[in-house]
C-alpha cells in the first residue's frame, strides 16, 4: 500500500511539475509493489486455508488488496502499451493518482465492515498482541522487504534513466554502455 502511495505522490509530481524524473520513479515501483500485492493475496490464501477453511472470501480486505493488485498490473499495462513516453507516464500517472483512492479502503475496511480479518496486531498507541518472537520475524521481514524495495527501484530508475537518455553524450560515455557497443 505504501509503495502505490509513493507511485500516487510521484504521479502528482510529475503531472504538476512536468518532471520525467517522476514517471521513471512510477514505472521503478509499480513492478514491486505488484509483486508484493501478489504475494500477500498468495501468503494470505496459505493462511486463510487452515484458519477459515477456504482459499479465498470476498472479504472487504482481501477484495480491496485484488484491487490493488489489478491497479497495479493496469498501471504496468497502460505504460507499456503507450510508445511515446510521455504520455504513457502521464495516463500511468492518472491511474496512480485515482488508484489511491483504493489504499485508505484497504486500511480502514477492518473497521468499516464487519470482516472476517481481525485489527492491527501492531499500533502506535497500545502495545503489541503478538508474541514478542513474531513481533522482532515481523519486523526484520518488514526491514528486509523495504531494503529489497529501495535496492530494486534505483536499479530500475538507473536502467530507465539510461535506456531514457541513450542518444545523449552522458550515456555514450559511460564505459558499460560503451563496452556494449563493441
Amino acid at each position: 500500500m505504501v509503495i502505490y502511495l509513493a507511485m500516487a505522490f510521484w504521479s502528482v509530481l510529475g503531472l504538476t511539475f512536468n518532471t520525467r524524473l517522476s514517471g521513471m520513479m512510477t514505472r521503478a515501483l509499480a513492478p514491486t509493489g505488484a509483486i508484493f500485492a501478489f504475494l500477500s493475496l498468495w501468503t494470505g490464501a496459505l493462511w486463510g486455508k487452515p484458519m477459515w477453511g477456504t482459499w479465498w472470501v470476498w472479504d472487504a480486505r482481501l477484495t480491496s488488496e485484488l484491487i490493488l493488485f489489478f491497479l497495479y498490473l493496469g498501471y504496468i499495462a497502460l505504460t507499456s502499451a503507450i510508445d511515446d513516453v510521455r504520455r504513457a507516464d502521464r495516463a500511468g500517472a492518472l491511474i496512480a493518482i485515482v488508484g489511491a483512492i483504493n489504499v485508505p479502503i484497504i486500511y480502514f475496511s477492518v473497521k468499516w465492515w464487519n470482516t472476517l480479518h481481525q485489527g492491527a496486531s501492531v499500533s502506535l498507541t497500545r502495545s503489541p498482541s503478538m508474541a514478542q518472537l513474531m513481533l522482532w520475524g515481523m519486523l526484520l521481514m518488514a526491514l528486509a522487504m523495504w531494503v529489497y524495495t529501495l535496492a530494486i527501484v534505483c536499479y530500475r530508475v538507473r536502467t530507465l534513466i539510461i535506456e531514457r537518455e541513450c542518444h545523449t553524450d552522458w550515456v555514450q560515455a559511460l564505459p558499460e554502455v560503451a563496452g556494449a557497443k563493441a
